[in-house]
């Protein structure tokens, strides 16, 4: 098994990782994509970039204040990154003219994201070990 702070610094490389690539997303939704997209389409890139972002700030906030992961953490750490990977990039799919039934699988993302949350709330309700 994975040490603690070995296993923390990892999230948080993937989190600065997509917190970056959230950042490069929503400034090329900003300026490449302005006049190549619908309104719509270029409002759908926005979510995506800001659901990317606010997760990634999450999930470092999540490595850099856990000392010892429990179960709760171990399971945010997934569920966060794998809910941005669908939600975001789905969308991101969409918008650069991927087919449009992916938007059927992005709620499944979104469920993903909530339940990150859930297991963050689950951790912070436990009793102290």
């Amino acid at each position: 098994m994975t040490e603690p702070d070995s296993r923390m610094r990892r999230t948080l490389a993937l989190a600065a990782g997509l917190g970056m690539l959230g950042v490069i997303a929503g400034a090329f939704g900003a300026h490449a994509l302005r006049d190549a997209v619908s309104t719509r389409d270029l409002a759908t890139w926005g979510t995506a970039a800001r659901y990317q972002q606010i997760h990634a700030v999450l999930l470092a906030a999540i490595a850099l204040i856990t000392t010892r992961p429990s179960k709760a953490i171990r399971a945010a750490q997934v569920l966060l990154p794998v809910g941005i990977l669908i939600f975001s990039g789905t969308l991101y799919t969409i918008v650069l003219g991927g087919p449009r039934v992916l938007g059927a699988v992005t709620p499944l993302g979104g469920l993903c994201l909530i339940a990150g949350w859930g297991a963050l709330l689950v951790h912070a309700l436990s009793p102290r070990r």
